[in-house]
């Protein structure tokens, strides 16, 4: 009876404890970039709609609800872990708190930006070098380029879904899985810990955009390795971000690299 006791008090003060209020609103901000994506997606799929078992709108709605409680238990998990392993939403966290945040937000605004266009110029290089081995083979403009309208709201789904699945959700778990065989002597995790972390999550990020590639262009060994790379380059800078800055600024970088990869470059090649 005793055992029963501690861990039923155990799992009330994890629920009393647990931030609610921005369990709330990242779960609003995740719905919000699983229906903004929607146009974007329908344009890169639209061959393999043709043809669907069922009607879209039904497909879409079972797509969104499957969404909705992936995101429901990953975000709980992540924001759960994050308190452990000394990661979180600092912004947010303050604001909800009540205290000030603007000279924070105005501290990392910069980096996150710039790394964002970084990365997102990177990725376009790193493209153009894969394509002079395998000119078919461009993943960054694709044989089917959505609208820049299309793409703006698809950043979203990058900044906010990708930034809590992969950051908040995966790689917090990550460092916490490792921070539980090693920690410093002050018992946080370690530097190698957390690149590790942010390397692992880095490549399944990459492994992740293999689907979408390889349904708008013929696959091979090239583009696999390729796709991996790319997304790999944006994961880690985000990653870093995340580690140091906090999730907000890496949302704010995967932002506005997919500005870049998105919005930019098919606004500058229809010129």
């Amino acid at each position: 009876m005793q055992i029963k006791r501690r861990k039923t008090g155990r799992k009330n003060n994890i629920l009393k404890t647990f931030n609610w209020k921005l369990y709330i609103i990242l779960l609003i901000a995740s719905i919000f970039g699983t229906i903004a994506v929607l146009p974007y997606t329908l344009t890169l799929q639209g061959g393999l709609l043709q043809n669907l078992p069922i009607p879209l709108p039904v497909l879409l709605a079972a797509q969104l609800i499957q969404s909705i409680v992936m995101f429901i238990v990953v975000i709980f998990i992540g924001l759960y872990l994050a308190r452990k392993v000394g990661l979180g939403l600092p912004i947010l966290e303050g604001w909800l708190e009540g205290r000030e945040v603007k000279s924070y937000l105005k501290s990392i605004l910069g980096v996150s930006i710039g790394l964002g266009i970084l990365a997102g110029v990177l990725i376009i290089g790193l493209d153009y070098v894969f394509s002079l081995a395998s000119p078919t083979s461009s993943v960054v403009l694709a044989q089917v380029t959505p609208p820049a309208w299309q793409g703006f709201l698809s950043s979203f789904y990058g900044g906010i879904n990708e930034e809590i699945l992969l950051r908040l959700f995966l790689m917090t778990l990550i460092a916490w899985i490792i921070f539980k065989f090693k920690k410093t002597e002050e018992g946080k995790p370690t530097n190698t810990g957390m690149w590790l972390a942010i390397i692992f999550a880095a490549v399944i990020f990459g492994i992740g955009h293999l689907p979408t590639a390889m349904a708008i262009t013929t696959p091979t060994p090239l583009l696999i390795i390729k796709v991996i790379i790319l997304n790999a380059v944006g994961g880690i800078i985000f990653g870093w971000l995340y580690w140091r800055k906090g999730l907000e600024s890496a949302m704010i970088s995967h932002f506005s690299a997919d500005i870049v990869l998105h919005v930019i470059l098919p606004l500058i090649a229809v010129i």
